[in-house]
């Protein structure tokens, strides 16, 4: 998908889900659909992947943080070399097998709890 021009309300939208992946702590992850929840935005978690594929252009994005649902790496591919993402998750002390976090309930961040949203 070939975007000309992204809308002030879409880059609005990426910068508050910037916002929320800079909050998350070394060595916890979150879900893409827990930052969509705590946006107000509970539909909106594929929407907060792009963002998440278009936070390698900005600055102390910590991407890596951001993992789906299940605790797996979907967004590996975006990183450069792919196996970046989880050597950043590693080096936070997070184990990941087979692009899975082990113990994914121990790291799971929640940014509505965390935040108060």
């Amino acid at each position: 998908m070939k975007v000309e021009k992204i809308s002030d309300q879409t880059k609005d939208f990426f910068q508050r889900v910037f916002e929320i992946t800079r909050l998350i702590p070394k060595g916890r992850v979150t879900t893409y659909g827990s930052i969509a929840k705590a946006l107000g935005t509970a539909k909106s978690s594929r929407m907060v992947g792009w963002a998440m594929n278009a936070s390698h252009r900005e600055k102390n994005i910590p991407a890596h943080r951001v993992v789906n649902r299940n605790g797996v790496l979907t967004g590996k591919m975006h990183f450069t070399p792919p196996e970046a993402m989880q050597q950043r998750l590693e080096k936070e002390g997070i184990t990941v097998v087979e692009d899975k976090i082990v113990d994914f309930k121990k790291h799971y961040w929640d940014p509505q709890t965390e935040l108060g949203s």
